[in-house]
């Protein structure tokens, strides 16, 4: 169950940054600030259009994950797939809370509070509950294949 819920995880996001890249602002201006008005041509290829891409990978992932336990080494390398991306997108998640939280929004133009808001309710919970989801779907893929030898990085 857990694997078709981190597919379909993934696969929104796709499509909202898929949205975002044929022009889509909805959301993006108060997350990515000037970079949303501006949309210089790095910005849309690689974190509209390649982010996107990534996140339907992640979708593919989750669905591998939602199927049939492949025993032997596809098996613990899916469940540690899995494992990775639940640390990828919960490290930045709390990372990201973190430093909102704390004020401390690195170099470069300061966080708008509306930025701020926005990033606290809304991105980095999407972000945590992907981690959540993901490692869940991974945790079941392991525990699925035979118990805890290979359930976990």
């Amino acid at each position: 169950m857990w694997g078709w819920i981190a597919c379909g995880w993934a696969v929104a996001f796709a499509g909202l940054h898929f949205f975002w890249g044929l022009g889509g602002s909805w959301g993006l201006s108060v997350s990515a600030g000037p970079l949303a008005d501006e949309r210089p041509l790095w910005f849309v290829v690689v974190g509209l259009w390649g982010v996107g891409a990534l996140c339907l990978v992640g979708g593919v992932l989750g669905r591998l994950l939602a199927g049939r336990r492949r025993p032997g080494p596809v098996g613990r390398v899916l469940a540690f797939l899995g494992w990775c991306v639940s640390a990828v997108l919960l490290g930045r998640g709390l990372a990201v809370e973190v430093l909102l939280l704390t004020g401390d929004s690195g170099p470069g133009p300061g966080v708008s509070s509306a930025q701020r808001l926005w990033t606290l309710l809304l991105w980095n919970p999407w972000f945590l509950l992907g981690g959540l989801i993901f490692g869940l779907a991974a945790w079941e893929f392991g525990k699925a294949r035979g118990g805890s030898r290979g359930s976990a990085p």
